[in-house]
């Protein structure tokens, strides 16, 4: 049986068992102090290209929400949640440590309704929130809550915003590019995060590899942003040729576009995570929002 719960059921990777085992009997100072630590340390700020950073490592995923999350709520701020949701079920609520709640919901699927999303939302604008970022919404959905609020959906993107967007922060931009428009949902939701947020956005798509002359007539974009997200399907390749035409961090985002041994979008994450291009990052299988919220935090350090 394959169980896909949680992954805290998972073993360990036996590489990571072999170097365990290898350094075993070394004596070295506690977890974030020791020299393997502050090795990944300068491989991350390099990875990152910000040779400033501070660098801080946790012992596990739980800490880490709790850490994250804190960090980005006002102290009467919570997180709305399911009721089944990873961080109310299997970290137990956690965050609650730190002052905040676990807003939870019952749902049916694990899924907010309609009426949950325009309820929340209409909440939120009523309590000074200026906009709200609604992400994976289907069009069933948007028409309901479209309904009860104002709300503008891309049913590309199955992005929805209620609210304001906020102003350009700088003179900083965010090139979006993309191997092919199979990969244009994925793509939108990166772009419109990053939007949302406060970002100019160039949008480069079908630029892919099979054709990179239509990569290099794009080259002063690419010289000139300040955080590239790179989305492609199939093998992939798109990010380290991105990656190494550029001066500045990549973004990675593997897509499910692809047939034969794409893998749903496996062979494209291999590929991007064994990218030999410095400088290159890599998230989940179509997970836009993140790498355009990322792309965000990237272009306005400092502002």
């Amino acid at each position: 049986m394959i169980r896909f719960n949680s992954d805290y059921t998972e073993g360990c990777h036996p590489a990571i068992l072999e170097r365990l085992a290898a350094t075993n009997m070394e004596q070295t100072p506690g977890y974030g102090e020791d020299a393997y630590c502050a090795a990944a340390a300068e491989q991350i700020k390099e990875a990152c290209a910000a040779p400033e950073a501070a660098v801080h490592f946790l012992v596990g995923g739980t800490q880490t929400n709790v850490t994250v999350i804190s960090a980005a709520l006002r102290h009467y701020q919570g997180v709305i949640t399911a009721v089944t949701g990873h961080i109310n079920v299997h970290e137990t609520g956690a965050l609650e440590s730190c002052g905040h709640k676990c807003l939870t919901i019952e749902t049916a699927d694990g899924k907010l309704t309609a009426e949950q999303i325009a309820a929340i939302t209409r909440e939120l604008l009523l309590h000074g929130q200026k906009g709200v970022l609604i992400t994976r919404m289907s069009g069933e959905k948007a028409k309901v809550v479209g309904q009860e609020i104002e709300l503008f959906y891309d049913s590309t993107s199955r992005i929805g915003i209620a609210g304001e967007k906020k102003a350009p922060v700088g003179d900083g931009k965010i090139v979006i590019a993309t191997g092919g428009t199979s990969d244009m949902p994925v793509a939108e939701e990166a772009a419109l995060t990053a939007e949302f947020l406060g970002n100019h956005v160039v949008r480069l798509y079908d630029v892919g590899v099979a054709g990179i002359h239509r990569l290099l007539a794009h080259s002063e974009d690419i010289m000139q942003a300040k955080v590239i997200v790179a989305i492609a399907g199939m093998e992939g390749a798109l990010a380290s040729v991105v990656g190494g035409l550029a001066d500045c961090p990549v973004i990675a985002v593997p897509t499910s576009v692809g047939y034969g041994a794409s893998f749903g979008g496996v062979s494209a994450l291999l590929s991007m995570l064994n990218s030999c291009a410095s400088g290159v990052s890599v998230v989940n299988i179509d997970n836009g929002f993140g790498a355009g919220y990322l792309a965000s935090m990237i272009n306005q350090i400092g502002k």
